[in-house]
């Protein structure tokens, strides 16, 4: 099958035209590198991989809330025990974190008028 230039999602029978082109003029595939990090949670050390893009969202949200992505992690991990009992994906719970802050930011930005 060969792959036309159609910015279409593949539906059953043909290619559904979408508005918002996810792949934007600048995108940065660079951001979807995973990376690893050692980080220390709570005092104990761990690695902790997830993609650029993510890490780039921690370092803004430990910068408002003025600390360190370890600090930012260690509270995460701590309140997701007190809370909930743990999380048996932790990498994953950081990205859900990552994102609500970013769904946050768009729901109290002012929009254009």
């Amino acid at each position: 099958m060969s792959r036309g230039v159609d910015t279409g999602v593949m539906e059953t029978g043909g290619f559904h035209k979408i508005n918002v082109d996810p792949f934007a003029k600048g995108f940065d595939m660079g951001l979807a590198k995973p990376l690893s990090r050692s980080v220390r949670l709570n005092g104990f050390s761990t690695c902790l991989r997830l993609e650029q893009i993510y890490w780039n969202i921690l370092t803004e949200i430990a910068r408002i809330n003025a600390c360190s992505v370890s600090a930012l992690l260690s509270y995460v991990d701590r309140e997701v025990h007190l809370r909930y009992g743990g999380v048996k994906n932790f990498s994953g719970l950081v990205r859900v974190v990552c994102v609500v802050h970013l769904l946050k930011g768009r729901a109290t930005s002012p929009t254009p008028e």
